[in-house]
């Protein structure tokens, strides 16, 4: 009679052991937590950005001191131009407090960069703020008109925000073109977003409540941005002392080409602005800013070049092109819908030119020069954004709204030409990185 076949032997599980010896006695033993299950990384590119340890706290931070760059020059005209009934005047505090900026900008980021940012951007923040206070108390008390000039020239020691926060950028992701590429496109989108919001909840607030209300919530909303920010200080890149040896941003491979082309590129946004809303007023010119933030998340979205300054150059193609569809639809007498559809296309160029560049910036500027190189550029953009401003109206006042359109896509085309003819600087500039 065959044998059935002998049972399996039941499979062993293992178990955490209950007891365990430790030296000569019997305790209990240590049970291990079950190992949580890891999410995949995201696969959206600003998910990730953000994901990085510290950015969100250092991001609100930064978004809170920057709004007030488009409303605190909007809020000066309103309330000084309401209470001396002068638009020559607020203009003209406003274009001092510009160049003066001009000036201390590119000094405070020198400082940013040696000591740190909590030890100068505060101090410097709170200089800024007593200056927009002291500019509300003479136009409330009727002070003499030479003293808003002194106090708003006061506020140029306002640091440069975003070029602190892509300094903090470059410091977590170094050796990391794609995240810095990512980040560029963010900041630049952010800038747009501020630029657009600015002014509206300037005009908001000065209407809505009383003329000094822009200045006084636009000073609070920096202070209290620039607080926030500072207080992260282990994202903040470590001081660079300058040695006697060091040079400046100014004499490095490309970096004149390129301050050249941030000027023209000013020139378009100042030109558009002051042709925009002498043609069809001020709503429209928000549109431009909307395609330009949104054309700045699509590209940050996208693989970075790996020849950069040729997508300078083709960005600026585009831009040249794009920007000539304002004056197509201007001396072509089209509806006020299709002039509004043509700055949303003509914006959609402007952030990837701003974010191609910013990065030859930073390839062309040294670890520890980064503010003070980026608030280079900056300052050249707003000397640009003056010029602009200035040829717009000249244009708009003796050959007419239509033809001012002309500027925006002349300046676009001058920020072409030196783009390409600045290529070989910018290689050995890359390279020098």
């Amino acid at each position: 009679m065959p044998r059935s076949p002998a049972p399996a032997p039941p499979a062993r599980t293992t178990s955490a052991p209950l007891l365990t010896v430790a030296g000569s006695q019997l305790v209990a033993a240590p049970r291990t937590a079950p190992r949580a299950a890891r999410r995949p990384p995201s696969t959206n590119p600003y998910l990730r950005l953000l994901a990085t340890p510290g950015a969100r706290a250092f991001t609100a931070g930064n978004l809170i001191a920057r709004l007030p760059m488009g409303m605190l020059g909007v809020s000066a005209i309103i309330m000084i131009a309401g209470s001396r009934d002068s638009y020559a005047l607020a203009g003209a505090v406003t274009a001092t407090g510009l160049a003066a900026t001009a000036l201390v900008a590119p000094f405070t980021a020198r400082l940013v960069d040696r000591y740190g940012q909590a030890r100068i951007a505060v101090p410097a923040t709170v200089l800024a703020v007593l200056g927009s206070l002291a500019l509300v108390l003479c136009v409330r008390y009727e002070a003499p008109a030479w003293t808003l000039f002194a106090a708003y020239a006061a506020t140029a020691t306002t640091p440069n925000t975003g070029g602190m926060s892509r300094a903090r950028w470059a410091h977590l992701h170094r050796g990391d073109p794609a995240a810095l590429h990512t980040a560029n496109s963010f900041e630049q989108s952010a800038d747009e977003l501020c630029f657009m919001l600015g002014p509206v909840l300037a005009a908001t607030l000065c209407g809505a409540l009383f003329p000094e209300a822009g200045t006084l919530v636009g000073a609070f909303l920096l202070l209290t941005g620039v607080l926030i920010f500072a207080a992260q200080r282990a994202t903040e890149p470590p001081p660079t002392p300058r040695t006697r040896t060091a040079v400046s941003p100014l004499r490095a491979p490309g970096m004149p080409a390129l301050l050249a082309v941030f000027l023209a590129t000013g020139a378009v946004f100042g030109a558009l602005e002051v042709v925009s809303i002498a043609h069809a007023g001020g709503a429209i010119l928000a549109l431009q800013a909307a395609g330009s933030g949104a054309a700045g998340l699509v590209y940050g979205s996208l693989r970075p070049a790996r020849n950069v300054h040729g997508r300078l150059l083709l960005c600026l193609a585009a831009m040249t092109a794009l920007m000539s569809l304002p004056l197509l639809a201007a001396t072509s007498t089209a509806s006020l819908p299709v002039l509004a559809l043509c700055l949303l296309l003509a914006g959609a160029a402007t952030a990837p030119t701003m974010v191609t560049g910013m990065t030859l910036v930073q390839r062309a500027t040294l670890p520890g020069q980064l503010n003070e190189g980026m608030t280079l550029s900056v300052t050249a953009l707003l000397g640009g954004v003056a010029a602009g401003a200035a040829t717009g109206g000249w244009l708009v006042e003796h050959a007419g709204t239509a033809a001012g359109y002309a500027a925006p896509m002349g300046a676009a085309a001058l920020a072409l030409a030196v783009a390409a003819a600045g290529t070989y600087g910018w290689r050995r500039g890359a390279n020098r990185a």
